[in-house]
């Protein structure tokens, strides 16, 4: 299995990141690393320095990459279970309107 370490890792090079560009984007959502922390977290895992990342680091790398591909979304979409409900208040409206 995957560790976080190595989705990092696969997605740097997928993506062609830097280190500094990472930097950034964890950034994004709030999240602040070091270059020497990050260094860390790519690092073989025999070797002395390295730290295994976490689902937090990961999350945030995430979705700071959503946010820096996509853009900030400004208004949340609604869910769908918000389009449901305001569905089922428009019938009832109907009903009391009818009848």
């Amino acid at each position: 299995m995957l560790s976080n370490n190595d989705i990092l890792k696969k997605l740097r090079v997928a993506l062609s990141l830097k280190n500094d560009d990472i930097i950034e984007i964890l950034a994004l959502t709030g999240f602040k690393i070091t270059k020497g922390a990050l260094g860390d977290l790519f690092r073989h895992p025999d070797h002395p320095g390295y730290e295994e990342a976490g689902n937090q680091i990961l999350r945030h790398f995430l979705n700071g990459l959503i946010i820096h591909k996509r853009g900030k979304l400004d208004v949340p979409k609604e869910g769908l279970r918000d389009e449901v409900d305001e569905k089922e208040e428009q019938k009832t409206e109907k009903k009391k309107n009818l009848g």
